[in-house]
């Protein structure tokens, strides 16, 4: 028997624009013999559904429901598409558990700690094997001194939205003189920020994932771009940056990191699809955590798609075994 499916997307930040084009691929490849899918759009105006012959729907939030043609549709589980506020920091997750509707993402409580990329540190640092930069995280309620900053951390330092996504707002800074721009225009994403030391060495994404009971790592990309950084630009603009799938390691390298991310999978109590990113500094040996996305990017030029097919699977396949693994 069919499930009903809501294919939840848009969002209330900057990254909406990202989460329409992975729910576009999501529904794409979502088998449609397997699951009658609804694409929901979440905006700050509303939630609705947009069929193609009528006018937009609106959701009925006292128990996630649509009325169409007459005809109540309810749900038998949600696939959050939504990046960033409120799809990956908890907040739909938390809803979902009170109305007892079961979703492809981490728990509430999880995302919510995940999408803090302060708190995930302090959580994940104790990890065999694990690293991460030294770094100071900044509240807009409170004072800050530039000199304490400026004598407790080196440059170059990475300044990133705590609570951020896509690499919105996000700067490097190789000059003292410009750390309270780049704070300032960090604050303006989020209310708290947080100062990196910068990691010198090679830049990776990988996905993990449980599948049929399995906690399953896909195959690891490198990423490599002329710019300062791996920013919005380069995420989403094809061409901008070289992402090499699977990435050139050695086996032992590989087989190592898969037991890293894997154990911050479990430290975390990850559900679903993440994507965890890291760094390794000198000859592949030290791995540098940089941050882990509960709700990653599924368009055209993101990784996790990129990692499916290079495991061999078909993503028809992948998200069919997603949805049985996280919704039933």
């Amino acid at each position: 028997m069919k499930k009903t499916i809501a294919l939840l997307t848009g969002g209330t930040t900057g990254e909406w624009v990202v989460s329409v084009k992975s729910a576009a691929t999501i529904a794409h490849h979502l088998d449609a013999d397997k699951f009658d899918v609804y694409k929901i759009m979440l905006t700050q105006q509303g939630w609705f559904y947009e069929p193609a012959d009528s006018v937009k729907i609106e959701v009925d939030r006292n128990d996630f429901s649509i009325m169409v043609k007459g005809r109540r549709v309810m749900f038998d589980g949600v696939y959050i598409a939504i990046h960033g506020s409120p799809g990956e920091d908890g907040k739909l997750q938390g809803y979902f558990d009170m109305l007892g509707i079961p979703y492809t993402t981490c728990d509430a409580l999880t995302s919510a700690i995940s999408m803090n990329k302060g708190y995930t540190k302090a959580i994940v640092q104790n990890i065999d094997q694990l690293n991460v930069a030294k770094s100071v995280q900044l509240f807009n309620h409170t004072p800050y001194s530039l000199d304490t900053i400026k004598s407790t951390l080196k440059l170059p330092l990475f300044i990133k939205p705590n609570n951020g996504g896509s690499s919105i707002g996000m700067s490097k800074v190789t000059h003292p003189f410009d750390l309270k721009d780049a704070i300032d225009k960090a604050f303006k994403e989020d209310s708290q920020v947080l100062i990196e030391e910068f990691i010198s060495g090679r830049e990776f994404s990988v996905g993990v994932v449980k599948l049929d009971g399995k906690i399953t790592v896909l195959p690891i990309t490198e990423v490599e771009t002329g710019k300062e950084f791996f920013d919005f630009e380069a995420k989403y603009t094809p061409g901008m940056a070289k992402e090499t799938t699977p990435a050139n390691l050695s086996t032992v390298t590989r087989d190592r990191v898969a037991e890293i991310v894997k154990h911050v999978y479990l430290v975390l109590n990850c559900r679903g699809v993440v994507r965890i990113d890291f760094i390794l500094s000198g000859a592949e040996e030290d791995f540098y955590f940089i941050e882990v996305n509960t709700i990653p990017g599924q368009t055209a030029t993101s990784f996790i798609p990129q990692q499916v097919a290079a495991m061999g699977m078909k993503l028809n396949d992948f998200y069919t075994k997603l949805v049985r693994e996280t919704i039933g």
